[in-house]
């Protein structure tokens, strides 16, 4: 079995540094331009199913890349992107702001500490809904290979289901970070 995952293309917050988190933007025409060329990277690959975030943007990417391959698309609840609560919306810039003022906000992304502050959703939560999915399709979809559509924060925990790196030593986002757009992570079982 071989799991591709990609993160969905470019969209007009993904360029002007804004975290997305559950709202649901769409692509824009980097965006879309992306997902096409990924579609043509890996149009030789055998891909059996799409799985993709329910979110517009990571449809919108499936769809393109399929245009490679006619396979069936489902969407996936636990693919979408972590919820980031009251920050949604705001700029790079405006976050590290709000770190100075409340440095705890950096807590939200320890996944040992595992801290509900404004409204982000947890480590543990994002990592136990990517893990049971991951689980599932595994099992489901053995001997297929499986296109992901997803997310920057949820492809993190994809990584480290597949690398077996312990989720334990996510304390910060440096140690292992998300998928640029429309990158490409093959894993193979």
């Amino acid at each position: 079995m071989k799991v591709f995952i990609t993160r969905h293309g470019q969209t007009k917050w993904n360029a002007l540094g804004r975290l997305q988190g559950r709202k649901d933007i769409e692509l824009n025409e980097i965006g879309k331009e992306q997902a096409l060329i990924t579609g043509k990277k890996i149009k030789d690959e055998k891909i059996d199913i799409i799985i993709t975030s329910p979110l517009k943007r990571a449809r919108e990417t499936a769809g393109i890349i399929n245009k490679q391959f006619d396979v069936e698309i489902v969407e996936d609840d636990r693919l979408m992107e972590r919820s980031y609560g009251d920050f949604e919306g705001i700029t790079k810039p405006e976050l590290k702001e709000k770190k100075n003022q409340y440095p705890e906000i950096d807590d939200a992304f320890n996944y040992l500490k595992n801290i509900n502050i404004f409204n982000i959703e947890t480590m543990q939560d994002l990592c136990a809904r990517i893990y049971e999915f991951l689980d599932e399709i595994t099992t489901k979809y053995k001997g297929k290979n499986v296109l992901i559509v997803t997310h920057g924060s949820a492809s993190i925990p994809i990584k480290c289901y597949f690398m077996k790196y312990p989720l334990e030593k996510l304390v910060d986002r440096e140690k292992i970070k998300g998928l640029e757009n429309c990158e490409v992570v093959e894993f193979e079982i």
